[in-house]
């Protein structure tokens, strides 16, 4: 990588910095007329935790990209910049002027996600009478239970059962 490469990179890192930062912390106002949230409706409540989640988690996304920006910039800094911390091997321009806080080479980047980091509703999302979610007892329902449930009674009236 020739220096001015080097300056390109430096300068799209320091850009990016400055926007993130600029970003970074910025709290949009809670919008509450409410003096008490006792009589709302429980969907209501969901909808405003949901907001409060998702704000913290961009926050947080916010807060790592700083710091894998502040490494580059280190990086730079001590020479290291455009070497695999992994292998040693010198990383392909390409890769960094797409990816310029990348400090691996694209065999040694992480496409592991943790199953810690997935919602745990997943799960059970695309969970069904045909394939059903197994719990901690192992017991599996692998028929239409509400075939059977509906044998007692339901909510039917006469007339629409007919």
């Amino acid at each position: 990588m020739n220096k001015q490469q080097m300056s390109q990179l430096k300068k799209q890192l320091q850009e990016e910095l400055e926007d993130v930062k600029s970003r970074l912390h910025q709290e949009e106002e809670v919008e509450s007329t409410e003096l008490s949230h006792y009589d709302n409706h429980p969907g209501d409540t969901a909808t405003e935790l949901t907001d409060q989640n998702t704000e913290m988690a961009l926050e947080q996304h916010k807060e790592e990209e700083v710091q894998h920006i502040e490494a580059a910039l280190e990086a730079m800094e001590n020479g290291t910049y455009g070497k695999c911390v992994v292998c040693h091997r010198d990383i392909p321009f390409e890769r960094l002027e797409a990816l310029p806080s990348a400090l691996t080479c694209i065999e040694h980047a992480s496409n592991d996600v943790s199953w810690r980091d997935r919602p745990s509703e997943e799960a059970i999302l695309n969970a069904n009478t045909d394939n059903p979610v197994k719990g901690n007892n192992e017991v599996v329902d692998t028929e239409n239970s509400f075939e059977e449930v509906e044998e007692f009674g339901s909510s039917d009236s006469p007339s629409d059962q007919a």
